[in-house]
């Protein structure tokens, strides 16, 4: 009985810690970036379809967002290990800003072309991998480590909730007023983490920050720093986290396919207005900010293993609920319900990267797990894009099965989770 209360109040504490004033000025630079992704993936598809109607050309619009990860997810994690995180957080978002503008004033003078649109949003990825590195770097180095279920699921709230419920309805008016608007307003949304970003403190820059010996004095700074080359065989040594990363680029595959249609399935499978998309993924992210925020106390309550293993066999179902749609009430909640699945997989997934790989190597490790996972995304939707035209509904079931199939051979090894959780961050029972 003693045993039982102690436990419970620890997972109280973990769920319930303090995360501490730079850790909401992260959340707010973090929420602003959300705000311009949210109106500019709201709002560039839509242009695309001013364009042309080939859901392979709309679906190259999400797939190029995840080249980046490809090609440049390793040398961003370099970039966030060597310099100023901060500062990696600021220039990713001025790059960002100024496409933006380059868009808004293309569009205004009517030279706008699809060739424009996808030359762009490759530019927002290459923006995207360095600002994701660095604040998934940062949020450890200013949050205690058992509070890292509840940080990561407070800035996958702010993701969904700005993305959801502000941004992306507000980049569906505002497309309906003009097809400039929600680019102007999105480039000045990217500018305002600029200056938070330098406001973060001196622990946030550089991971060797985490090294400081009790008098204050930098005893990292003395530290070798691991190479790349270290940086990769740790993840290729370590027999789970690299079985993981496995995983999570098959199922996420599966999901990046399954959406490659969606704006189009809504608008001509569903018969949506396109000012009202906004409103319709409004709903869906109710579904992911509710995953968000109960995530945290699903692993408090249940470990991380259980909720990663039942995150993904809910999003199986929500996939084939979407196929099966009649209607737009019922694809709305089955999207919500796949949407509220994955929100309570990416929590405790950022958790456990957070915990396992050492702050030194956190963005090349990074880096290369979103380059191996992300990486493959833009061949999946594309591929979705292909078999979208024959119908629009059939990527979900497709997507369904596979997410299935995933599930059950990797059980085993997602329930691990919990254990890797317990036994330690770098366990050399972990490593093989």
């Amino acid at each position: 009985m003693t045993g039982a209360v102690a436990s419970g109040t620890v997972r109280d504490d973990t769920v319930r810690s303090p995360l501490g004033r730079d850790f909401r000025k992260l959340w707010t630079a973090a929420a602003f970036s959300n705000l311009a992704d949210g109106i500019g993936r709201t709002a560039v598809p839509l242009i695309a379809t001013t364009l042309t109607r080939d859901p392979v050309a709309i679906a190259a619009i999400g797939a190029l967002a995840f080249v980046p990860w490809l090609v440049f997810g390793l040398p961003a994690g370099m970039l966030v290990d060597r310099f100023d995180r901060r500062r990696m957080m600021a220039v990713a978002n001025v790059l960002r800003a100024g496409v933006a503008l380059v868009l808004a004033v293309l569009t205004v003078s009517g030279t706008l072309t699809i060739w424009w649109l996808f030359l762009a949003v490759l530019v927002f990825g290459l923006g995207e991998t360095l600002f994701d590195n660095a604040t998934n770097a940062i949020v450890p180095a200013i949050v205690e480590r058992r509070s890292l279920d509840r940080a990561n699921g407070w800035m996958q709230a702010a993701q969904v909730t700005i993305d959801s419920f502000i941004a992306t309805p507000i980049g569906g008016v505002l497309f309906a007023v003009s097809l400039a608007l929600p680019l102007w307003v999105g480039a000045g949304g990217y500018l305002v983490p600029v200056v938070l970003a330098v406001l973060l403190p001196l622990s946030a820059s550089r991971a060797l920050q985490a090294h400081l010996g009790a008098d204050g004095g930098a005893r990292g700074d003395r530290e070798r720093q691991p190479t790349t080359r270290e940086a990769l065989d740790y993840l290729r040594r370590h027999r789970f986290l690299r079985s993981l990363v496995g995983f999570t680029a098959v199922v996420g595959s599966a999901f990046a396919f399954a959406q490659a249609p969606t704006v189009l399935y809504f608008l001509d499978e569903l018969a949506v207005a396109p000012a009202a998309i906004g409103l319709v993924t409004a709903g869906i992210g109710l579904g992911a900010l509710g995953g968000s925020l109960i995530a945290p106390r699903l692993v408090a309550r249940f470990g991380r293993g259980p909720v990663m293993l039942g995150a993904n066999v809910v999003a199986a179902i929500g996939l084939a609920g979407v196929w099966a749609a009649p209607g737009i009430a019922a694809g709305i909640v089955s999207y919500a319900v796949m949407a509220c699945a994955v929100s309570c997989w990416n929590v405790p997934w950022a958790s456990l990267r957070q915990a396992l790989v050492p702050p030194q190597m956190f963005g090349r490790v990074l880096g290369t797990i979103r380059t191996v996972t992300w990486g493959v995304f833009p061949f999946a939707t594309l591929l979705g894009g292909l078999v979208a035209r024959t119908d629009l509904r059939l990527p979900y079931l497709i997507a369904a099965i596979v997410t299935l199939t995933a599930v059950v051979v990797a059980a085993r090894l997602l329930l691990q989770a919990s254990q890797q959780t317990e036994h330690g961050a770098t366990a050399p029972a972990t490593v093989s």
